[in-house]
């Protein structure tokens, strides 16, 4: 079997295009950063390597051979393809984006705080966020994923990003009727659906007799109980570092001073398939910085 001759070197294709180009060796040696004298040794080694000439030399031209004119389309095209795949690396590594999937309530909330200066720091790395709403399954796209859970099925891998105290609040004219646990009673509660116990484990820590989970205003998003809460339709009770933005603003308050450990919290893990330097900045800024205000 014949053995195949490897390619010629790429820098001789080059050359020869670029001086095909400009019908000259001195232009085209300025351009590609050459001395003139590389330039023509590169041509003069790929028409050794084809075995025919490719430009007719004089003392002041230079033109091309009927090889060379036939010889320039089909490099210059190949050239292209190379240089497009080459760009389109640089692009990647230049604009590294991490998409991060979290509730809705956490991203409009916590995550947002969380992320605060992080593109001053990083500026080469972009972040996109998927608000989930509800339970989903894990999100395939996503490198960075948030979720809540409860401590005993958190998700295998995840980090818990902090400890989670449960808060009692309502609107401040609520807030005006309520001195004493037992002032809870006679006030509408508003449940998040599937959260049933942030209801349980307050009662239980003030003291006070379980409550039916159908009376009061339901509702499936965090985020929507807290809006009623504040516009006054009743007692809801959330993780505190969820509705530390509600507090700033003076929109709901604490009328009692218990604020009982949860076992739900925000877990975060990257995915295995996605792990890279841009994923691992978002993880670590998330990690030292999602509960710093919890």
């Amino acid at each position: 079997m014949t053995r195949k001759r490897p390619p010629p070197p790429l820098n001789q294709i080059r050359s020869f295009e670029c001086a095909a180009r400009h019908l000259s060796f001195t232009a085209a040696a300025d351009e590609l950063g050459f001395t003139q004298a590389a330039i023509s040794m590169h041509v003069r080694s790929l028409e050794t390597y084809i075995g025919l000439p490719l430009f007719l030399r004089s003392a002041r031209s230079l033109s091309l051979t009927e090889t060379g004119e036939a010889f320039l389309p089909t490099l210059r095209q190949a050239l292209r393809q190379i240089d497009n795949a080459t760009e389109t690396i640089l692009s990647s590594a230049r604009s590294q984006t991490v998409i991060i999937s979290a509730p809705m309530s956490f991203s409009e909330n916590r995550l947002i705080q969380a992320l605060g200066g992080f593109q001053e720091v990083h500026p080469e790395v972009d972040i996109v966020i998927h608000g989930t709403i509800w339970e989903s399954e894990p999100d395939s796209v996503a490198d960075i994923i948030i979720s809540i859970n409860r401590d005993d099925d958190a998700p295998k891998g995840s980090d818990l990003l902090c400890p989670e105290q449960l808060v009692l609040l309502c609107a401040p004219s609520i807030a005006e009727r309520i001195s004493r646990p037992a002032d809870l009673m006679d006030i509408p509660r508003i449940h998040v659906l599937g959260r049933h116990d942030f209801w349980d484990t307050y009662i239980l820590a003030l003291g006070l007799e379980t409550m039916d989970h159908d009376r009061g205003f339901r509702t499936n998003a965090s985020n929507v109980a807290l809006e009623m809460a504040a516009t006054g339709m009743g007692l809801v009770v959330t993780l505190h570092s969820l509705a530390q933005i509600y507090i700033e603003r003076n929109l709901l308050v604490a009328p009692l001073p218990h604020y009982p450990l949860s076992n739900w919290g925000y877990y975060i893990a990257s995915s295995e398939s996605k792990k890279n330097k841009a994923t691992a900045k978002v993880f670590d800024w998330l990690m030292a910085g999602a509960g710093a205000d919890a």
